[in-house]
């Protein structure tokens, strides 16, 4: 088990990766526009010229989880540090099943699915997190329409 200081430095170059700007474009994008209402519609959006950026999302996750499930982070520490990965993962959660029969690829995100939903209380807190972030999806849309007219 990582010493509180290692879980502590280790979060630190984690939050810095974080900050490149390529992929701070990309979490945007996820975050706030991709919001699939169905599998179909999450098959066209990641197939379409956004793969790049779900790839990219989805990988920095899973590499940041696989330091908690192999034990160089503290699954706290993690957890507390990085609540970004709860509204990532609260966003594919929903095809995360067809997304692994589809593709054949049975550990598609099973770091940041053992790590988010070891979290008290996951599925009630992903699905907070999915309606918050199409709320603010939907505040951002009216806000232009309003801007415009």
């Amino acid at each position: 088990m990582p010493t509180p200081f290692e879980s502590a430095q280790l979060n630190l170059q984690l939050f810095d990766l974080r900050r490149e700007a390529v992929l701070r474009e990309a979490r945007h994008w996820f975050l706030i526009e991709f919001n699939p209402e169905s599998f179909a519609e999450f098959v066209t959006i990641i197939s379409g010229r956004r793969n790049t950026a779900f790839r990219m999302v989805l990988g920095y996750w899973e590499m940041a989880a696989s330091l908690v499930t192999t034990g160089a982070i503290d699954p706290d520490a993690f957890r507390a540090a990085h609540g970004e990965i709860f509204g990532t993962f609260s966003k594919i959660h929903p095809y995360l099943a067809e997304l692994r029969t589809m593709s054949g690829e049975a550990d598609i995100c099973k770091h940041m699915e053992a790590v988010v939903l070891a979290a008290p209380d996951a599925e009630a807190m992903l699905a907070r997190r999915r309606e918050g972030l199409r709320a603010v999806t939907q505040a951002r849309a009216t806000d232009t329409v309003q801007s415009a007219g």
